[in-house]
């Protein structure tokens, strides 16, 4: 007893607040959101058309990038911070959230482990100019399953020459480069994989035609080919092999981002469904007065308080330098949950109103739905979750965190 009353005299490390400058950071993505996303939301998620002008005032106000580090010309922000940015804009449109935050899922890989030369040339560009990048790793027969992708690169002499199609792969069109995965032997039981940043110029790319899809319309994904593109061997992520870390690595750091993202939009969905039931009467009263409708605004409020703590916690621990794949799956997991959770029920508690489309409701629902499938669905977030539960040493560890 004497010793954790020793203990509680000490000032502990765990806070909850920001600091003024993160707190700086969320206004001015708040700020943004309110005055160039919710205005255009609607206007893009009817259209389909990719909000160039909306991202290039996004770059402006350093928005875009945010991570890419000082000495490449970003800003050099923390995970944490760009979870504070998304979870802003996604409470405007996860669509042109999501085209967004295609750029870091593109770099990330780079800054993990290109050399400085190709940080330079292409982390640099995309700080001076408004300029979109993609990763390309899914093709038709190879999404969660990424050991089976069949694109494959031959090395022949100090270059490599590559063929194959991706598929699903936001800002396929606009981009100025793309971060490519591929094969690169011939095993068939145990293959390899190397990383490659390829313009988008490059001689021997198809880009297809756009994806006419149910939710987040706003983004711009499409199927690629690539057709005998040759990509100088200086232009390798990496050593021969090894892409598939790589490439898995960067799920560490936008993982977080997916769930701030995810949470963003159950935010939206919450702010909603309060709104509507304060106006709306049923039985001579507001329908938020009725318990039913209440405990559903409840319910929508703690998944997104616990969800945003899940995404800090797995934020702060890779800005920490640690390995946080456990807690960015989980964080991740949750947050996609809980968002296609808070938009049903925004639907349900607009009532007929939530079905059409002159209400903001019925896009959440359709917005929802990718954040448990893309970056890796509800089902692998699990599969991580358990394979590492299952591991001794790792489970010892986590018990003292």
């Amino acid at each position: 007893m004497h010793r954790v009353l020793r203990l509680a005299k000490r000032r502990f490390s765990v806070q909850f607040e920001l600091s003024e400058e993160q707190i700086g950071i969320r206004e001015l993505a708040r700020k943004f959101t309110e005055e160039h996303i919710v205005p255009n939301a609607a206007k893009h998620d009817k259209s389909g058309a990719y909000p160039k002008e909306i991202l290039e005032n996004a770059w402006k106000a350093g928005l875009l990038n945010s991570h890419i580090p000082k000495e490449y010309g970003g800003a050099g922000l923390g995970v944490f911070e760009g979870s504070l940015i998304a979870e802003e804009m996604a409470f405007g449109c996860t669509g042109i959230q999501t085209a967004a935050e295609a750029n870091g899922l593109a770099e990330a890989p780079l800054i993990v482990a290109a050399t400085d030369e190709l940080k330079k040339k292409y982390l640099g560009r995309m700080t001076e100019a408004p300029l979109f990048a993609a990763y390309c790793v899914t093709e038709p027969g190879a999404g969660s399953d990424v050991a089976g992708i069949q694109t494959r690169a031959v090395q022949q002499k100090e270059k490599w020459v590559i063929n194959g199609q991706k598929q699903w792969i936001t800002n396929g069109s606009v981009a100025n480069w793309y971060f490519l995965l591929a094969r690169t032997n011939g095993d068939k039981e145990k293959p390899s994989f190397t990383g490659f940043v390829i313009d988008s110029n490059t001689s021997g790319i198809q880009v297809g035609r756009k994806e006419d899809n149910m939710g987040q319309r706003a983004s711009d994904t499409r199927g690629i080919t690539f057709e005998n593109v040759v990509v100088p061997d200086e232009n390798r992520i990496g050593n021969v092999g090894e892409g598939f870390k790589v490439a898995m690595t960067a799920f560490d750091t936008t993982r977080p981002l997916i769930g701030a993202a995810a949470v963003g939009l159950a935010k939206r969905a919450l702010h909603e469904s309060r709104e509507y039931a304060k106006t709306r009467k049923t039985m001579g009263r507001t329908i938020i007065d009725h318990q039913a409708i209440s405990f559903m605004i409840a319910d929508m409020a703690v998944k997104v308080e616990a969800a945003r703590l899940l995404v800090w916690k797995a934020a702060r621990e890779i800005d920490l330098g640690k390995r946080n794949t456990y807690y960015a799956s989980i964080a991740k997991l949750f947050a996609s949950e809980a968002a296609n959770e808070a938009a049903s029920n925004a639907v349900q508690i607009f009532g007929g109103a939530g079905y059409n489309k002159e209400y903001p409701v019925e896009k959440l629902m359709r917005d929802a739905k990718i954040f448990t499938i893309y970056e890796g669905t509800s089902q692998i977030q699990r599969l991580i979750i358990s394979r590492l539960l299952a591991d001794d040493r790792f489970y010892e560890g986590i018990k003292e965190n």
